[in-house]
Parts: structure tokens; sequence; C-alpha cells
């Protein structure tokens, strides 16, 4: 007979997966986040549970990681007064070290705020110490970025906000080929804890394995107390370098 502690030992380890607002913040394939994190974790030895979460819809009790997308303004503007309500426990979360990834939109919004173009203000929740700005001129193409703790980021950026850091966020990574943040400071992302924005679609997560590999170790710690990297995910894909290369050939 099995007892209670060999049944823990044995049972699947699951690792919750919050998807944030897919209904609105979905533009560019950023679904495709969730799904490549999901097939990566169960390669890494867990059980993936995804929960989608829209505006009117309660966070649930547990989190693991949290993966955000973009999307149209007008989407951006409704799903900015239900992350109001939300701030206070995602901001718990956060400094807790539960790992977060919000592409564009979300990752502005996890700002202080995002001045449109317009003039309209959306307030954010201050996760992260960044400002956005509305511009005319929209950064668009193939974008290559150098980060100490990834490598070589690839990903794919279509935006017309112009972010700039406070000290309390250090960039995602520095610009080798594209925009970034903006036209001038050279850097993309931002980042404070486990918590990563960045304007990087394409999916981000499918071109850059080890990524989402921070994001499963990060939560497995958290949740589990340590991580082992199985032999399946650290062998490498070949179809993933391929992607990346073509990427990094491309402009746009």
């Amino acid at each position: 007979m099995v007892n209670e502690d060999q049944q823990d030992r044995t049972a699947p380890r699951e690792l919750v997966i919050v998807s944030l607002y897919p209904r609105d913040m979905n533009i560019y394939g950023d679904r495709g986040n969730v799904l490549s994190l999901a097939r990566r974790a169960r390669l890494q030895g867990f059980e993936p549970r995804i929960v989608e979460i829209n505006p009117g819809d309660p966070l649930p009790e547990r989190i693991d990681i949290m993966v955000g997308g973009g999307g149209q303004d007008s989407g951006q503007g409704r799903v900015a007064i239900d992350l109001v309500d939300k701030r206070d426990r995602i901001r718990e979360l956060a400094e807790d070290g539960t790992p977060m990834l919000m592409i564009c939109g979300l990752y502005q919004l996890f700002g202080h705020r995002f001045v449109t173009y317009t003039g309209e203000e959306l307030v954010g929740i201050g996760v992260l110490d960044v400002e956005t700005r509305g511009d005319d001129t929209r950064m668009i193409g193939n974008i290559v970025l150098e980060s100490d703790e990834f490598g070589e980021i690839i990903g794919y950026e279509n935006h017309s906000g112009v972010t700039t850091l406070g000290p309390g966020s250090v960039p995602f990574g520095r610009v080798t080929q594209g925009a970034g943040n903006n036209p001038s400071d050279g850097v993309e992302g931002a980042r404070t804890g486990n918590v990563i924005g960045s304007y990087l679609h394409g999916s981000l997560l499918p071109k850059n394995p080890a990524i989402s590999d921070f994001l499963i170790a990060r939560a497995a710690e958290r949740r589990y107390g340590s991580f082992e990297p199985t032999a399946a995910a650290t062998a490498g894909d070949r179809t993933v370098e391929q992607a990346r290369a073509s990427a990094k050939r491309r402009p746009r």
C-alpha cells in the first residue's frame, strides 16, 4: 500500500499558469506564449494547468506563473479598469517572487501609466517602474537583444508606445537589432525581480526556451523548493534554432 507521503511524491507536480486577459490581449499570437510554456513545463516534468482570466473573473487562489499579452487600444482600456481591481493581489504575488511575463499592452499597464497618443491616461499597477507615452511612429520588425542571463533573445516588435525605465526596474535586454523601448535608449523591456515586461511578440517563448525555463524554474523553486532541468528539455530543438536564425536574418 502506498502511504500518503509516497502518494504526494509520486503525483505529477502541478504548475498553475494564469493567462491574463486572453480575450482582449492576444494580438500577434501572444497566446502562443501560454501554449509554449505549458509544453515546456511538461518537458521539465510538471503538469501545467492553464487558467484564463478575463475582466470580471476572480484570480485563482494558487498562481505559479502569470502571462499576458498585447491588444488593441480598445481592449487595453477595458482591461486597465479590471487590472486596477486586481492590483493589490498581483503586487503581492510579484513581491513574493511569482514569475510573470507581460507583453506589449500589459507590459505598459504593469508600469505606472500609459498616456495614449490622443492624451488619454490609462493608470497602471506599478509592478514595473516604467512609464509609456503613445507616439505617431511605429517601431516594427524583428528584434534581437543581448542579455547576460538569457543570452541572445529574438522576437518581433510592433508598437508605438515610447517607454522609459525608472530606477526600480532594469532592462530585459540590450538592443542589437531593432528599436526596443524607445528610439534612443538602446534597451528593451523591463524587469523587477521575477517579473518581465517586453514588447517582443512573435510569440516570444517558442523561439526563446531559456526564458520559459526561467519562469518554470522560479515557479518550481517557489512552490516545491527546488528545480532540476530534465535531459529532454536541455537536449535542444533544431526547429527552434531554425526559427531563430530565420527571424534574425529578416528585418521585417
